[in-house]
């Protein structure tokens, strides 16, 4: 079973910094390209580039929250929790 992950290519697990703009600032929020990939995905499917998602998302943890402790954790939980939802019909039909 770990050889599904172990070959893995490593591309997948490689970073990537990308520059975004929350709320007039710029920043930078490094990320494995794979979850950059989700977040592309996530982004096409509201027609939004992924730094406008990103940057819609920050806007929301902030009003919700009131604050963004660590983006890049944010992130990858985001994607999780997509990751998450889109299994559930499939797990239901199981």
């Amino acid at each position: 079973m770990c050889h599904v992950y172990a070959s893995t290519d490593p591309g997948r697990y490689e970073c990537t910094t990308r520059s975004l703009r929350l709320k007039g600032c710029v920043t930078s929020v490094r990320l494995e390209n794979e979850f950059w990939e989700i977040l592309d995905g996530l982004a096409r499917d509201q027609q939004m580039s992924a730094g406008q998602f990103i940057s819609e998302l920050y806007e929301e943890v902030l009003a919700t929250k009131g604050e963004v402790a660590n983006m890049t954790s944010m992130l990858r939980v985001t994607c999780a929790v997509h990751l998450h939802i889109r299994a559930e019909p499939t797990a239901r039909s199981a």
